[in-house]
């Protein structure tokens, strides 16, 4: 009895499970026989091939549900995935910038060699030749053609070297390459931000591009033929960035921008024209100026030394005399303002922050003219980093923004904290 009630058991499990795979793989199961022996009857159970196959159905859900995730995961990765060509320009790019942040570092240093030596050196030949004209004015004879001669030719030279110094302004050159490494170094980051943050597109390799073109030329290594006007006729503010594309203004608001937020920047745009950028600008001019009376003043009073030297031991021997010392001493010390004190470092230190101005209104200015919202930097990201590069806190920049559209023009603050 118990043997016919395990194989109805048995039957049963097996109709069962074979209902269940139907539309899958198909397998026969044996059922079980019923032998007649000298005990009565016997069962044979088939236990090792219903566990088998129990175990191959388990195997191919399993194979078929890891297949189905694994291609519905590769469709949907592969959109994600970015231009291999894309990435690869970049890393091109991040060489290549890597290679002019060395290079402008490398003769930055160069060009502060050249200031520090070429100022002592003048100095030296100059005070030198005074002093040998002053002896050259007590002695007669011999000695007295020997030391006017040297002397005469030692401010010669000195001011041969003057007009070449005043002519390439070391020290704003130093400066030059200074920001040039600083932007480039900044480009880096920028390049390195846009490989690991997202997917790189053709768009982002020719905006880098574009900027790399733009720093080479407003920061080039020669100084034959593409060198920067150390004097220009009027002072700009410096450009190192591609310029902008205008857009007509648009009127929907998103992506963190609101009309609140529009306002803001747009009073703070007039905050720098208004202060920080025609401030610089102003002192500018002023630096321009004094490098330029400076500049004049060093070469022509070593030539009056020289021409001074020339006439000691003659007829006007006591004036030529106190000329020719008194003007190499005189030339020494406005050697010693201009390049000593690097005026034209300050120059170029001033320029380059009005640039840095500039360039804030006009990314504000592009943000802000952008029809699609949407493609707009994020509002509050943008305003955060706007705060951060003037040096203030989100409600600095607000309280800012408030007072500049109550007292127009008559705001007396500048809108950076930072220089």
């Amino acid at each position: 009895m118990a043997s016919l009630q395990s194989s109805s058991v048995i039957g049963s499990l097996a109709y069962s499970s074979g209902r269940c795979r139907r539309g899958m793989t198909r397998a026969a199961i044996n059922m079980p026989k019923l032998r007649t022996g000298a005990g009565g009857l016997s069962l044979r159970l088939p236990a090792r091939d219903l566990v088998q196959e129990v175990l191959d159905m388990g195997i191919g859900l399993s194979a078929a549900t890891t297949s189905h995730v694994e291609k519905k995961y590769q469709s949907s990765t592969v959109s994600n995935v970015s231009d291999p060509m894309v990435i690869a320009k970049l890393h091109e790019i991040m060489e290549a910038v890597a290679d002019r942040v060395e290079m402008h570092k490398n003769i930055g240093e160069q060009r502060d060699n050249w200031n520090s030596l070429l100022l002592t050196s003048i100095n030296a030949i100059t005070l030198t030749a005074a002093t040998m004209a002053g002896i050259a004015a007590t002695n007669v004879g011999g000695p007295l053609m020997a030391l006017k001669l040297s002397s005469t030719l030692m401010y010669l030279a000195a001011t041969g070297m003057l007009v070449v110094m005043n002519k390439i302004q070391p020290s704003q050159l130093v400066e030059e390459q200074r920001n040039a490494a600083r932007l480039f170094k900044q480009l880096h980051c920028q390049i390195q931000t846009t490989l690991s943050s997202g997917n790189p597109t053709s768009s982002d390799v020719e905006e880098a591009m574009e900027k790399v073109l733009a720093l080479d030329k407003a920061y080039p290594l020669p100084l034959i033929g593409v060198m920067l006007e150390k004097f220009p006729k009027t002072v700009e503010p410096a450009v190192w960035w591609p310029q902008h594309r205008r857009r007509q203004e648009g009127r929907t608001y998103g992506n963190g921008w609101s009309v609140e937020l529009e306002e803001e920047m747009r009073e703070i745009v007039g905050v720098l024209k208004r202060k920080d950028t025609e401030d610089y600008l102003r002192l500018g001019k002023i630096a321009l100026k004094v490098n330029k009376i400076l500049s004049i003043s060093g070469p022509l009073l070593t030539g009056m030394a020289a021409c001074g030297t020339a006439f000691v031991g003659s007829s006007h021997a006591p004036w030529a005399a106190i000329v020719g010392v008194v003007a190499g001493a005189m030339a020494s010390v406005v050697n010693t303002m201009e390049h000593g004190g690097q005026v034209g470092m300050v120059f170029e230190m001033y320029r380059n922050n009005a640039g840095f101005f500039r360039l804030m209104e006009e990314t504000i200015e592009s943000n802000l003219n952008e029809r699609d919202v949407g493609r707009r930097e994020n509002g509050e990201l943008f305003e955060m980093k706007v705060a951060l590069q003037l040096g203030r806190s989100l409600s600095g920049l607000k309280n800012l923004a408030a007072s500049s559209s109550k007292k127009g023009e008559a705001i007396d603050e500048f809108a950076s904290k930072l220089f």
